[in-house]
C-alpha cells in the first residue's frame, strides 16, 4: 500500500528526480572495468521510479544506475552470478524488509538452496559520490571513490589469509567473516 501511495505521489509530482536513459547508463558505467563498458547491461529507472532494463548486455556484467531514492550517488556494475542475491535483495527491500530482515531472509534462501551463490568470489563495482559532485543531465561525475567486492558465502579469515576488520588504508580485508555474505573489501587508499 505505501509503495503504492509513493509511485503514484512520484508520478503526480512528474519525477523530475530521474535523469534520462542516456544520463543514467553513463554513471552506471563509471562502475563497470573499461573492457566491460560496451557489453553490459545497465539496469535503471523508469519515470515512475521503477526498476527497468536501460540497455541489454553480453558480457555478464550488470550495472545498475543511481536510486532516485538515494540522498548521495552510488552505482554499481556485477557478476550476473550475483543477480539472484541482488534481485533478492531489492526484492526484500520493496516488500518493506529493513537490512537485519534482509540478511536473514536471505540467509535462510543461501542455506536452503533456493537462491543460489557462486561457489568461486564474484566481483561487485561501487562508485560513489555526493550530490554536488553529479552532473544530472550529463550523468558526469566527479570526485567519485570506487570500492572493489568479492562475494562467496562462507568465506573464512583463515581460509582467505584475510584479516576480518580493516588494518591499513587500502589493505584488503574480509567482511562478514563465516556468514552466507562475507565478502573481501577493497576500497583503495588513494580515494579521494
Amino acid at each position: 500500500m505505501l509503495l503504492s501511495f509513493i509511485s503514484c505521489f512520484g508520478v503526480a509530482i512528474g519525477q523530475t528526480n530521474i535523469p534520462s536513459a542516456e544520463s543514467q547508463i553513463k554513471t552506471a558505467l563509471y562502475a563497470s572495468p573499461e573492457m566491460y563498458k560496451d557489453g553490459a547491461k545497465v539496469l535503471g529507472y523508469n519515470n515512475k521510479g521503477e526498476l527497468i532494463i536501460l540497455r541489454e548486455g553480453n558480457n555478464g556484467l550488470i550495472c545498475i544506475s543511481n536510486s532516485p531514492k538515494r540522498k548521495g550517488v552510488s552505482v554499481s556494475c556485477y557478476s550476473d552470478k550475483l543477480e539472484a542475491f541482488m534481485a533478492r535483495g531489492r526484492e526484500l527491500a520493496d516488500s518493506g524488509k529493513n537490512e537485519v530482515e534482509k540478511r536473514e531472509f536471505r540467509k535462510k534462501d543461501i542455506d536452503a538452496g533456493t537462491l543460489k551463490m557462486p561457489q568461486e568470489p564474484a566481483a561487485v563495482y561501487i562508485v560513489t559520490a555526493t550530490k554536488e559532485d553529479y552532473d544530472f543531465e550529463s550523468g558526469e561525475l566527479k570526485n567519485s571513490k570506487m570500492r572493489y567486492v568479492l562475494y562467496k558465502p562462507y568465506m573464512s579469515g583463515a581460509e582467505t589469509g584475510l584479516p576480518t576488520k580493516p588494518s591499513a588504508p587500502g589493505m584488503p580485508w574480509l567482511m562478514d567473516a563465516d556468514t552466507h555474505r562475507s565478502h573481501i573489501m577493497i576500497s583503495p587508499a588513494n580515494n579521494n
